[in-house]
């Protein structure tokens, strides 16, 4: 693909939207904000501070493994009780198919638009100001949430060791996970993207690791040399009953197992954000975008097959909830196979994992900060930005959330904390459904204003169809979420809040804005197709040639 450059000028309806390269008079008397950056954000007078410092390699590992975390881990073995072995599977190729079409449609838009603020800055752009703000702080407060639990869940994983693990031997752990976690984001994108790599090869290792052993152990491979094979499909059955009997029952576990497998690819999406700190992101973004469907088949529909060949449902131990590699139907297979040794390895590799997941919202949500601020939407000091393009600000805000992690050592508030998580769960459904809509009108937008999409360096020949799928199964799951609420006997106020008081937050965050800055629907031919956005001259990079044979294998498999 040749360079981006505008077929027609520009047309802007607010005297503050300055063109790329454009020089502003308080960008210089404000000494927080890097000078030697030239881009000027669209919509702002703000340089984008923020520098291309992510190795190629970097996005392809994040892509492959950065989500990867304690919900497939140890989460599996909740979604085999509920629906069976056939329901957990469906649930989890179906939920996987409508994260691959959420991602073909944010990586269009990341790959044409690799600026500050990834789908979020997208959904203000190409849908509405209103939606933009509305989607931006409800992820970041939900974000925000998540990141004590990752403290929280790494402390309790290392109790899987600390026979003596006491409040204060909890503490002591939280502190020094929480300070690794930040440290690593405070010393910049690349130190972050190295950590990320590093902890991406030990999450596949895991994931390959257990898919092989679960195998062998299904074909009589173990100590025990019991021979599984499909044994469990049959007795007790592929599907399990939830609530009800009969076929009813079985669509009800498969159902309920959308929301538990959705919360294994949360935040998959987030690769997005990162494309305005990566080197010769079109590239890198496409190569991504392209493995992800490799990525969902192995690594998560893969992985709960072979579950549900090793556990029968009706295990009881699948819904104990010890928050250690205890609670893995991959350890309940392997001890009763008479394997002894993985517990701890599987344990220790769940542990990186929640320390990794901690790292990776750290950095998503401070990212996410900054261009909401970039643009308006949050108070402006938290653009401020080093001389080496770190959001100073932001990521020091985002910091004091690990301070809730020690609400965990106060039952009451522990319950608190929990229940404001769980208020968040289906926050990734209306995320993924309102990409989907915004990319329907990014896509009218470039054949309004003349763009082949067919010239661009990634664009999916099924489109729109991936994002009609998206906003069926976003609408269908967000509407139904809290069927069991209603169920005879199940009646519960706090359960019925937590399945639906997201849509009337996300409408007054929508409406509340409107009210206040009133900003006008653009039709499709007035949309933005090109303020900000860089050519591929300015984002191209060549890298330097492999000094070493093991330089050269990680560029093959990874760039």
């Amino acid at each position: 693909m040749s360079a981006i450059t505008p077929s027609s000028p520009p047309v802007y309806d607010d005297d503050k939207i300055l063109p790329v390269g454009a020089a502003t008079a308080n960008v210089d008397e404000d000494p927080g904000f890097a000078k030697d950056d030239v881009r000027v954000d669209v919509h702002t007078n703000l340089y984008d501070g923020v520098q291309r410092k992510m190795e190629q390699r970097h996005m392809q590992m994040i892509a492959l493994a950065g989500t990867l975390g304690t919900g497939l881990f140890l989460g599996s073995g909740k979604t085999i009780a509920h629906g069976g072995p056939v329901g957990s599977l469906l649930a989890f190729v179906l939920t996987g198919s409508i994260a691959y079409s959420m991602l073909v449609c944010v990586g269009e838009m990341a790959v044409y638009a690799p600026i500050s603020g990834g789908y979020i800055h997208f959904i203000e752009r190409w849908l509405n100001p209103s939606v933009g703000f509305a989607v931006g702080w409800q992820v970041c407060f939900q974000y925000c949430l998540f990141l004590p639990s990752e403290v929280i869940a790494a402390s309790i994983l290392i109790s899987y060791w600390d026979k003596s693990f006491t409040v204060p031997h909890q503490a002591g752990y939280m502190i020094a996970l929480a300070f690794g976690a930040a440290a690593i984001n405070f010393f910049g994108v690349r130190w972050f993207g190295e950590s990320e790599f590093f902890f991406a090869f030990i999450k596949i290792a895991l994931v390959i690791g257990l898919i092989i052993a679960g195998i062998v152990v299904d074909l009589g491979g173990g100590p025990s040399g019991d021979r599984i094979g499909f044994r469990y499909w049959k007795d007790p059955g592929a599907f399990a009953e939830y609530h009800f009997a009969g076929d009813l029952g079985k669509f009800l576990g498969f159902f309920t197992n959308l929301l538990q497998a959705a919360g294994s690819f949360a935040g998959i999406e987030s690769i997005a954000v990162a494309a305005a700190e990566v080197k010769n992101p079109r590239v890198a973004l496409t190569k991504a975008i392209k493995r992800l469907f490799w990525r969902i088949t192995i690594f998560y529909i893969l992985l709960i097959f072979v579950v549900g060949l090793l556990v029968p449902y009706t295990d009881s131990s699948l819904l104990q909830s010890t928050g250690t590699a205890a609670s893995s139907p991959f350890v309940i297979a392997f001890q009763r196979a008479g394997i002894k040794a993985l517990p701890s390895i599987i344990n220790a590799a769940v542990l990186t994992s929640a320390f990794s997941a901690g790292s990776s919202l750290m950095y998503s949500v401070s990212r996410m900060l900054y261009g909401l601020s970039l643009r308006g939407y949050a108070p402006r000091v938290l653009a401020r930005t080093t001389k080496k393009g770190l959001p100073i600000v932001s990521l020091s805000f985002v910091t004091l959330f690990y301070a809730l992690s020690f609400m965990t050592l106060s039952k009451g508030a522990s319950t608190v904390l929990n229940w404001l998580s769980n208020l968040n769960a289906l926050i990734g459904y209306i995320t993924w459904g309102t990409i989907a809509i915004t990319y329907l009108r990014f896509k009218k937008g470039l054949a309004a204003q003349g763009i082949d999409r067919k010239s661009l360096h990634y664009w999916n020949r099924m489109q729109p169809w991936p994002a009609y799928w998206v906003i069926f199964w976003s609408g269908i799951i967000i509407l139904f979420n809290g069927w069991e609420v209603f169920t005879k006997g199940h009646w519960n106020s706090s359960d019925f809040v937590i399945a639906y008081i997201t849509i009337p937050v996300f409408s007054v965050l929508i409406l509340g804005y409107w009210i206040v800055k009133r900003p006008r629907h653009l039709k499709i031919d007035e949309l933005d197709m090109f303020s900000n956005i860089p050519s591929d001259e300015e984002v191209s990079y060549d890298e330097p040639p492999p000094k070493n044979f093991g330089v050269k294998v990680v560029n093959f498999l990874f760039t």
